[in-house]
């Protein structure tokens, strides 16, 4: 690992850790979903400070941020942009869309059609943007976070399995420690914290880490192991759909983005068992007897991690 973006990363968790108090965990999963080149579904109760994240993760490198705010009636024009006539030329012109970004926050984006979420498909997997026939590409990086509140479900459209599949991680935020929302209290006293996050690095410091992750060494036994789990989720009784190929191929760059997260140029079978869980999970599909019988993903792969033989 270089040195020089040893200590970049170090400067960013810092610079989220002032604004996010108690949640150094978080904090590695969202930067572990930046450098694999993926994107976040952040799914948790409102106020737990998702939005403020989004914010902080944009300012600490540097990128452009937008904030979509998703309600039933936005259209795919809404967020990709649109043709517009100039009347006097009688020529049309193409407005982007808030899309055209490297951070995008898509909050609660399940409020949203299905049109609508399936107009985020293309940008999420190809990084572009087809309007009228003509694709756009998009700044890079590119990096959605979205938001959705797992309680209220009322006048919601479900994200499904193919939208879920192009998130690299679903994660939570949770309530913060006692101390934890003490410290916070105090941090806003006078004024908010993110007035003062100053960019720590570039986009194109982010852009040359992502690069460095493709090098990252996975040895055989260690993507064995990442693909016996992988494997066990097809067979499960529990479940009606298993991972795809495409969820293993984002479970291996995760793991190469943690390894790069925590200094080092290989994988660890740790990395594969801290994963799994937000890699993996959402784009399980539960049979109808295990969902209403209280089972959760979650607990379906804890339970495949702890039965797969860890290589040594």
């Amino acid at each position: 690992m270089d040195k020089s973006q040893d200590t970049l990363l170090t400067a960013i968790r810092k610079s989220l850790a002032q604004v996010i108090h108690g949640k150094p965990d978080v904090i590695d999963l969202v930067l572990v979903g930046v450098l694999g080149g993926g994107h976040v579904l952040i799914e948790d109760v409102p106020g737990v400070g998702k939005t403020t994240l989004a914010k902080t993760l944009a300012r600490s490198f540097q990128a452009t941020f937008t904030r979509v705010q998703f309600t039933p009636d936005l259209l795919p024009s809404d967020i990709l942009g649109a043709q517009v006539l100039n009347p006097k030329e009688g020529t049309f012109t193409f407005h982007r869309g808030p899309v055209f970004t490297n951070v995008l926050l898509a909050d609660e984006i399940n409020r949203a059609s299905p049109r609508t979420q399936s107009a985020l498909l293309e940008a999420m997997s190809e990084s572009q943007a087809t309007v009228d026939g003509v694709s756009h590409f998009l700044p890079k990086p590119f990096f959605v976070i979205a938001t959705q509140n797992p309680v209220d479900y009322q006048g919601t459209y479900p994200l499904p399995e193919a939208q879920l599949d192009r998130f690299l991680l679903r994660i939570g935020v949770g309530y913060p420690s006692p101390q934890d929302e003490l410290a916070m209290l105090y941090a806003r006293k006078t004024a908010d914290p993110l007035s003062r996050v100053e960019a720590v690095a570039g986009v194109d410091d982010i852009l040359q880490i992502q690069a460095r992750v493709r090098d990252v060494e996975v040895k055989e036994p260690v993507a064995k192991y990442l693909l016996q789990i992988v494997t066990q989720t097809r067979d499960h009784r529990s479940l009606e759909l298993g991972i795809s190929p495409r969820g293993a191929l984002a479970f291996f760059r995760a793991v190469q983005a943690r390894a790069v997260l925590q200094g080092r140029s290989y994988t660890t079978p740790d990395d594969v068992q801290a994963l799994a869980g937000p890699v993996l999970a959402h784009r399980l599909l539960l049979t109808s007897q295990s969902k209403y019988g209280g089972t959760t993903a979650d607990s379906i792969i804890r339970q495949i991690v702890q039965s797969a033989k860890v290589p040594t």
